[in-house]
């Protein structure tokens, strides 16, 4: 489904309208090579999207009321995983709006020196993800709203696929224990290990693992990990990471924040505020160049792969699939970034102090 090539249609209008994109933040080869489209189940997927965090109690009724849709979490992930069967999209949606949430109490528990609660939503979350089924109804929302997530996640694939999660997912959960101690230690990171550290902490092999669940199929092992196929999927992520530290500058430097490239490379490199911006903007640009140039080399994977076997060919149409969303990603974080009142710092009362977020003592006993 196509969208509106510089907008999202919506906050309950049928009328597109033009996102100012500040001249710092543009890149026209986004806008001009990678098209926006929008998965057709997108407007429900919002709709059940926000019942479910109220449902789990993972935002308060009226912040959910006021922000959650102008948040975007679900037009991020209607504008990636295209292609997806519609409980395929909501369970993955779901997961998503809930992991901006624990990033946000990960924010906040590290803003009030919530030590003790953060290592109990840690060891909670390590739980949940190894037994779901048994922390349904955990006492902490964001414990329980893991597990109701991951156990959607884990219907759709081979109980191998799961493991696959589960492992990329605890590796995610100590990279946000590492950047909690750096945080309250007040200690940036190198850039070396700050962009190791943001794979993780972003995510990297968990939104490409749930690319195999739109494409309703595990990739075998070798195509996984075939040079071509995990460059490709590598990108689309350091893109995203590196686009959103771009945009997030601003509201980390206002919040005292340690983790951001920017950050490290004025700290580490002695670069000023315009060395750092215009660094980050070329490896964003740098990905995208070579994005294009090894997506061929995907395609020619999957025409391989397509041996004239009904198994080839179903493992080639879902590597297609993949490197298409892979694709979608580009385009889908940058509207994002323009369109979600996360980002939107100047708007806010306190520019430290997102407005959407939960400020009190989440998770203290």
């Amino acid at each position: 489904m196509p969208a509106f090539p510089y907008s999202t249609t919506y906050r309950g209008t049928s009328t597109a309208t033009a996102v100012a994109v500040p001249p710092s933040l543009s890149l026209p080869v986004i806008e001009a090579v990678f098209p926006r489209r929008l998965h057709p189940y997108w407007p429900r997927l919002q709709d059940k999207t926000r019942a479910w965090l109220l449902e789990k109690r993972l935002m308060p009724a009226e912040k959910v009321a006021e922000y959650a849709d102008g948040l975007c979490y679900t037009d991020l992930m209607a504008g990636y995983y295209l292609g997806a069967p519609d409980e395929v999209l909501q369970a993955i949606a779901d997961f998503s709006a809930w992991f901006f949430v624990w990033d946000d109490r990960h924010d906040r528990d590290i803003v009030h020196g919530r030590t003790g609660a953060w290592q109990r939503l840690r060891s909670g979350l390590h739980r949940a993800l190894d037994a779901p089924a048994d922390h349904l109804h955990h006492e902490d929302p964001l414990v329980a709203g893991l597990a109701d997530s991951v156990g959607r996640l884990f219907a759709f694939l081979p109980g191998t696929w799961n493991a696959r999660f589960t492992r990329h997912f605890h590796e995610v959960i100590e990279a946000y224990d590492r950047e909690f101690r750096n945080r309250v230690a007040a200690r940036v990171p190198s850039v070396e290990e700050y962009l190791a550290l943001r794979r993780l902490t972003f995510a990297h092999w968990i939104w490409t693992d749930l690319l195999e669940l739109g494409a309703g199929r595990q990739l075998p092992d070798g195509v996984r990990k075939d040079p071509a196929f995990r460059r490709a999927a590598l990108l689309s992520q350091e893109f995203a990471a590196w686009y959103n530290d771009l945009c997030s500058l601003p509201k980390e430097i206002a919040g005292d924040e340690v983790h951001n490239l920017g950050i490290s490379l004025i700290t580490h490199e002695h670069m000023t505020l315009e060395e750092a911006v215009d660094e980050i903007r070329r490896r964003v640009e740098d990905c995208i160049a070579e994005f294009l140039l090894v997506e061929r080399d995907v395609l020619r994977l999957a025409e391989c792969l397509d041996d004239g076997t009904v198994c080839g060919k179903e493992i080639g149409e879902a590597v297609r699939v993949c490197l298409g969303n892979m694709r979608n990603w580009f385009s889908s974080v940058y509207w994002f970034h323009h369109e979600s009142g996360r980002y939107m710092v100047d708007s806010w009362d306190d520019r430290s102090t997102p407005p959407y977020v939960n400020n009190e003592a989440a998770g203290e006993k």
